[in-house]
């Protein structure tokens, strides 16, 4: 299965057994070239940050080499910030493929200068 195809929104029951539709930041974890990779998509900012921060975690303690796709991230504030910047002290970590906004950040910020950024996942787990 595709990245994208995991991603999908997927119908979840509610209370009402009516599907729904996630809209919210959405991850998914999975193993690349000996990488572990954790995709972000949607929405990154102090409310929404929890997941993805507790999936780097746990990666970082878990895996050597730790890899965000960030090609699906369409709003970063500092919050995403300072967790990359953890995530980086704490692993072998590399940002894959990251949209325009959040790479305004990274420039802005100096933060690109620090962190190991690659134009694509297979680039960032070096397959």
């Amino acid at each position: 299965m595709s990245v994208d195809e995991a991603v999908a929104r997927r119908p979840r029951s509610v209370d009402d057994g009516r599907p729904q539709v996630l809209d919210g930041p959405t991850v998914v974890e999975y193993e690349r070239c000996g990488a572990w990779v954790v995709s972000a998509r949607g929405p990154y900012d102090m409310s929404t940050v929890t997941p993805l921060a507790d999936a780097l975690d746990t990666a970082a303690k878990e895996h050597p080499k730790v890899v965000l796709d960030a090609s699906g991230v369409t709003f970063a504030d500092s919050a995403l910030l300072n967790l990359l910047i953890l995530t980086h002290q704490a692993a072998d970590f590399r940002l894959a493929a990251p949209a325009q906004q959040l790479k305004r950040l990274l420039q802005l910020t100096a933060v690109d200068t620090v962190l190991k950024i690659r134009e694509t996942v297979d680039e960032a787990a070096a397959c």
